[in-house]
């Protein structure tokens, strides 16, 4: 029963580590088609801000998913040691998160304030 566990627990965490890498390539191709037209205009500077806000978006979901990977890998029989990795693991991508979150508010609310990106009102 033990070793079924054990494949389920590492397919779990192989699938999230694929989805985690998804969301990079994801986002960085959107980030990326989302640059190209400020660049062939010539008017780069506040028309970064929404590939960035794209990118920032899902490398969160990114981060989520690698430390379910990580998760499922110490859920069998861990030892002190995967524990403490998972703990600073999780401590690590938790502070990432939490600041890139910050930013993507920062950030949004700005281009609120400025008006960037607001939908058009009918006169």
């Amino acid at each position: 029963m033990e070793e079924i566990f054990k494949d389920v627990a590492g397919a779990v965490s192989l699938g999230c580590e694929f989805l985690a890498v998804l969301c990079v390539a994801i986002g960085a191709i959107k980030a990326a088609a989302l640059c190209v037209g400020p660049l062939i205009k010539g008017s780069p500077g506040i028309a970064f801000k929404p590939p960035w806000i794209a990118l920032a978006v899902w490398l969160m979901l990114a981060l989520e998913f690698a430390l379910a990977a990580d998760i499922a890998d110490t859920a069998v029989a861990p030892n002190w040691t995967d524990i403490g990795q998972l703990a600073a693991i999780a401590a690590i991508r938790t502070l990432l998160n939490f600041f890139l979150e910050r930013d993507l508010d920062s950030m949004s609310e700005t281009t609120a304030i400025a008006g960037i990106g607001a939908p058009a009102t009918e006169a």
